[in-house]
């Protein structure tokens, strides 16, 4: 009888327990369920976006094989727009951007280069756009800001290419000094087996270096 009676008292202990923390049990389960439930759900979208944006991403690059310049500025227009959030974002604007800038559309282009700037994932693709949009800078007579791009920090492996195109635009500013020094700082760190070294030589050679 008395282990009836003890049973009995856990048995009352825990349905006031229950009865006390019932409420919050319950909602931390849901608030769970929902949690694992949402990010199953974004998952899933992140998928299906990331598989659209690869399909319209393909017909970018036959579009582009085609030269329906039309075509590809469509369709990188709309992953753009709708798959900013995938890593095609940025190939895509990096595409619109070399076709714009072939067909002389150098505003577009340079917005662009901006954009896969922006979206870029990848130390070495946001390191490449970033050189692009330097040098849509220049090409768009905005030095100054075309230098500020070049000053960000790179890799040893696009200093070379940095400082060329840093002679670049200060040949354009007509510091010929500072355009020998930033050549010859190119050549040292683009080494003899580049094929950009032959190149930067002859820029040297032409301002007397």
């Amino acid at each position: 009888m008395a282990l009836d009676l003890e049973e009995q008292e856990k048995l009352d202990e825990l349905k006031a327990w229950w009865k006390h923390n019932a409420k919050w049990i319950i909602t931390g389960l849901t608030v769970f369920l929902l949690a694992v439930a949402g990010w199953r759900g974004w998952q899933t979208w992140t998928h299906k976006q990331a598989v659209e944006a690869s399909q319209l991403f393909d017909r970018a690059l036959q579009a582009a094989m085609l030269n329906d310049a039309k075509a590809v500025r469509d369709i990188t227009g709309q992953i753009m727009e709708n798959y900013g959030r995938t890593a095609y974002a940025a190939p895509a604007a990096w595409l619109a951007g070399r076709i714009n800038h072939d067909g002389g559309d150098l505003k577009s282009a340079d917005a662009q280069y901006a954009y896969a700037l922006d979206k870029a994932r990848d130390a070495s693709v946001e390191q490449l756009a970033r050189l692009r949009l330097a040098a849509m800078r220049m090409e768009n007579k905005d030095l100054a800001g075309a230098l500020t791009l070049l000053q960000q920090p790179h890799d040893e492996a696009y200093a070379g290419l940095y400082a060329n195109l840093k002679g670049d635009i200060l040949v354009e500013q007509g510091k010929t000094e500072e355009a020998r020094a930033a050549y010859r700082d190119a050549l040292k760190r683009l080494g003899d087996k580049s094929a950009l070294t032959p190149l930067v030589e002859i820029k040297l050679d032409a301002l007397g270096g």
